[in-house]
Formats: C-alpha cells, sequence, structure tokens
C-alpha cells in the first residue's frame, strides 16, 4: 500500500511539474507572440506549452548518479569526483527557462514594450533551457 501511496505522489508531483513548464511557456509564448507578428497564432502558444510541459517533466526531477557502490568504490557510472551532466544541465535548463518566464510575465504585468532583440533573447532563452532540461532527462533515464 505504501508503495502504490510513493508513486501515486511521484505522478502528482511530475504532472504539477508539467502543468508549471506549460504555463511558463504560455507566458514565454504570450509575451513572443506580442512582439513578433510571425509567432501570433494559437498553434505557437500550444507548441510553447508542450515544449514546457515535456521540458518540466523530464528535466526538472532527474534521477541522481550514484555516487559510491556498497563498497565504498566508485558505482558503476558513478561520479566518482566528476560532474553530473544531467544535473548540471538540468539546473542550468531549469534556471535559463524559469528566469525567461519571469521576465516574460514582467513584461507582459508592467505593460512594457521592450526592444526587439530582448524578446529574440528571451525566445532563444526558452528554446535553450528546454533543450538542456530534455537532454538532462534522457541522460538521466538512459543511465539507470
Amino acid at each position: 500500500m505504501q508503495f502504490r501511496v510513493r508513486k501515486a505522489a511521484h505522478v502528482l508531483e511530475r504532472i504539477g511539474l508539467a502543468m508549471a513548464g506549460a504555463s511558463s511557456g504560455l507566458f514565454v509564448g504570450t509575451y513572443v507572440g506580442s512582439s513578433i507578428a510571425a509567432f501570433t497564432s494559437q498553434g505557437f502558444l500550444v507548441v510553447m506549452m508542450i515544449g514546457g510541459a515535456i521540458g518540466f517533466y523530464l528535466g526538472i526531477d532527474t534521477p541522481p548518479l550514484a555516487f559510491h557502490g556498497p563498497n565504498s568504490q566508485p558505482s558503476k557510472g558513478g561520479s566518482s569526483g566528476k560532474i553530473d551532466t544531467a544535473e548540471f544541465l538540468s539546473a542550468v535548463g531549469t534556471f535559463l527557462a524559469t528566469l525567461v518566464a519571469f521576465v516574460s510575465v514582467g513584461v507582459i504585468v508592467l505593460r512594457e514594450d521592450p526592444h526587439i532583440s530582448w524578446t529574440i533573447i528571451v525566445m532563444l532563452g526558452w528554446v535553450v533551457g528546454l533543450m538542456m532540461q530534455i537532454v538532462a532527462g534522457a541522460i538521466a533515464r538512459t543511465r539507470i
């Protein structure tokens, strides 16, 4: 019974992360779409939301790399002092994606009209952050 409760809680947590990613994608898509006419469509918003949901679902809750095995020997695939690539990509990707989402919300709420170069930077930050999260999730899940 306890295993099923833990599993259900984990599924709810992952769904919540996906919804947070979708919401962030909606904010970034709204800001970018309001500044660049080519991105003013419902399809663009849906793509941004789906990308955010996938990125946050896969990239935020990555399984950690084991440091040591049972005999204090580095475990198979263990870090032994190396940087965990998945953890690093997840952290930087999450920070970058949420930073540009935060900026997007600020621009929308404050009704600012920043230069188009800032809009492009936000869009690139979103795409790079999501790609980092997705790659981190893929790396972490293939080494299990």
